[in-house]
This record gives structure tokens, C-alpha cells and sequence, in this order.
């Protein structure tokens, strides 16, 4: 029975491979075969003169042109998915998306779909490349690596003012068009989890930063909160200070249970680095670990005026919120974090290696904040 299943897969199989009209590769991919076994059994057929039968009704026919149909329509679509961004651009850009994916797809498929002729591509492969191309291929060169450096979060508008830093003279339209010819685009993702507990007998205070999240000198306005980071070990949480005058992260601290002394360990760390004088306003949410004896206590300790938001209301601790979801979305969701240690050692060189010195903030004139720092000194 085997032996018979065999020689039937066989027939079927060369069949399909002189009826169908593709080329003997593509058959012997989508068999599952190699393409010298494929021609291997043709070759045996035709010389044993075991012709192949003929499509003996209009119901095979019909069936193998709705297969090869439904093949190139399959084609078409993963095409289309893959290059819907570059189909309006000029012709130079659709081209080179085409000599990019030409190992992947054919080159008439993907002449097709794009809407240029064989004929046009192949011609603009033969040209002798132009001064424009060779500058575009030099200012991708340093897209690709301020790419990199930026844990692959730069769109657009900010890595313009990276190569115009590094040098370059280039506009927002090359380089967007650069990266979306290249599929460059900055990495996204979303998760959430409630960190904010309100509901408790604890005491508020009043929303003295009322959302003035401008200052005009250092150590004048301070916001902390907690935040949240899935592990296979479990939850790690996260608190921070951040100065809004450079939007610095200052301190911060990590622990597995959202407790009161996470908090507390931030704003120390916040106080030993900074020092601030007396006055100095901490705004957070109403969260139970602000709103602990021992926190109002340790603000009163360091000559501190607290702040904290209304009931409800997120958008009145704006920027440490902007802050974690940075974070998270440029470095934390990107991966699994096996333990706790690792994902606190990456949290640690996120805000000392990236966030602090290189990362450029739009509200800072997209420098840094220690470059803002230095300037303003």
C-alpha cells in the first residue's frame, strides 16, 4: 500500500509540474521535495513512456487554476502587507524595495503589485548609480546606526536632529522617506496594570503644582510615582523622582512589593544627589505610599512641600507617567525578563546610559537632559 502510495504521489506530482505552468522549483517547494528528485521522476516517467494522463473532466482543470490562483493571490496579499508603505513613493524607492525582496518573492510578482514593469527595474539595476543615490546610501548608513543607539525608538523628527548633530544636511522627508523605504520605524507596545491604591483613610494634600509642570531652575519642582514590570519571577516595581526643570530622572528604586519604603528609598537616593533647598515642591498621586505617615513625614524631614493629584486624574502627573511609558515601550516590552535582577540592571542603564544623556526630549528642544542641564549651568 505504501509502495502504491508512492507511485501515485509520484504521477501527482509530475503532473502538477508540467499542467500547472509554474516552474519546477516552486513545485518541489511547495511538495516538500528537492527540485533534482523532482526532475529525477519526470525524466524516468518520459523515458519508461509513462505519459502523465491528460485532465480527464473540466473539474481537475478547473481545481488546478484555482490553485495556481489562489497562489498568486496568496503572494500578492503578503506583498502588499509587506510593501503597502512604499506603494505611493517614486519609482527609485518602490525599486529598491523590489531589489531588496527579490530573494524572497519573484520579480515580476513584485513589479506587479508595485505598479512598475519589469522592464523599468531592470533598467534602473543597470543604471550607474547617481550622487543622490550614494548620499542616500551614506545618511541610511548613520539612520541605521543612530537607530541602534536609541534602542530603536527614533522616528522621524528625531533622528533628523541626530544626523544634523552628526553632520549631515538632511530634511525630515529624506529621512522619512529613507526609513520607510528600509521598514526603520520606532518600536511599540502597550501593557497595563493598576499601581495607584486611593482608596484608604490616609490624609491629601492639596494639588499645589496644578499641572505647571514648567520650572525655572533646578531642585524647584520634583514628581515621583510607581510604576510596574512583568517578570517570570513576578511583578518588580519601580519608583522614581524626576526634576522637572530637565526632566532628569534623579532617583529611583526597585523592589517586588509595592510598599511605602520604595518610595521612600527614591526620594532618598533623589536627596543625595541633589540636596535640594528648602521649598522645594514633590507632587504625586494619591497613591497610598505618598500618602503614608512615614513619606509626609520624610518630606517634612527634607523641608519639602507636598503635592498631590486630584482623585482620578492621571494627566496631573504627566511627565513621570511620559516617563514610564518610554521606558517601557523603547526597552522593557521588547523582551522576557527572567528574573528580576536582569530587568533592574536593564532599568538601570536605561536612565543612566540612555534616558539621562542621550535620549533627546521634544519639551527640552530635543536635547538631552543632562546636555539641558549643562546649557542652563
Amino acid at each position: 500500500m505504501a509502495l502504491k502510495q508512492t507511485e501515485e504521489f509520484r504521477r501527482e506530482a509530475v503532473r502538477i509540474a508540467l499542467s500547472s505552468g509554474l516552474s519546477r522549483t516552486r513545485v518541489a517547494a511547495d511538495l516538500g521535495i528537492g527540485k533534482s528528485t523532482l526532475s529525477h521522476w519526470i525524466s524516468q516517467y518520459r523515458s519508461t513512456d509513462l505519459t502523465v494522463p491528460e485532465a480527464s473532466t473540466d473539474l481537475v482543470r478547473e481545481n488546478e487554476r484555482l490553485r495556481l490562483e489562489n497562489r498568486v493571490l496568496r503572494e500578492e496579499r503578503e506583498i502588499f502587507k509587506k510593501s503597502h508603505a512604499v506603494l505611493r513613493e517614486p519609482k527609485d524607492v518602490r525599486f529598491a524595495f523590489i531589489r531588496a525582496h527579490r530573494d524572497r518573492w519573484p520579480i515580476a510578482d513584485l513589479c506587479r503589485v508595485l505598479q512598475v514593469s519589469t522592464r523599468g527595474y531592470r533598467a534602473w539595476v543597470s543604471r550607474p548609480m547617481c550622487e543622490r543615490q550614494r548620499t542616500d546610501l551614506k545618511v541610511l548608513a548613520h539612520i541605521r546606526e543612530h537607530y541602534a543607539l536609541s534602542n530603536r525608538t527614533y522616528g522621524r523628527p528625531r533622528m533628523t536632529m541626530e544626523l544634523k548633530e552628526a553632520g549631515l544636511a538632511v530634511g525630515e522627508r529624506r529621512v522619512g522617506r529613507l526609513m520607510k523605504a528600509n521598514d526603520i520605524r520606532p518600536v511599540r507596545t502597550r501593557r497595563h496594570k493598576v499601581t495607584t491604591d486611593s482608596r484608604h483613610s490616609l490624609g491629601f494634600a492639596d494639588n499645589i503644582l496644578d499641572r505647571d509642570f514648567m520650572a525655572d531652575a533646578p531642585n524647584r519642582k520634583w514628581a515621583g510615582d510607581i510604576s510596574y514590570i512583568w517578570t517570570s519571577e513576578g511583578w518588580l516595581y519601580l519608583a522614581v523622582v524626576i526634576d522637572l526643570f530637565s526632566r532628569r530622572v534623579i532617583g529611583w528604586a526597585a523592589s517586588d512589593r509595592m510598599k511605602k519604603d520604595i518610595a521612600i528609598r527614591a526620594l532618598d537616593m533623589a536627596m543625595r544627589l541633589r540636596n535640594p533647598p528648602s521649598g522645594c515642591i514633590f507632587h504625586s498621586d494619591r497613591g497610598s505610599q505618598y500618602c503614608s505617615h512615614d513619606f509626609q513625614k520624610k518630606l517634612t524631614e527634607y523641608r519639602m512641600i507636598p503635592s498631590i493629584s486630584g482623585k482620578g486624574n492621571c494627566y496631573d502627573n504627566a511627565v513621570v507617567e511620559t516617563f514610564f511609558k518610554s521606558m517601557k515601550a523603547e526597552m522593557l516590552w521588547r523582551q522576557c525578563w527572567p528574573t528580576r535582577r536582569q530587568a533592574t540592571a536593564a532599568i538601570f542603564q536605561y536612565i543612566n546610559g540612555f534616558y539621562n544623556s542621550r535620549r533627546r526630549h521634544s519639551y527640552l528642544g530635543s536635547i538631552s537632559p543632562l546636555a539641558f542641564e549643562a546649557k542652563a549651568a
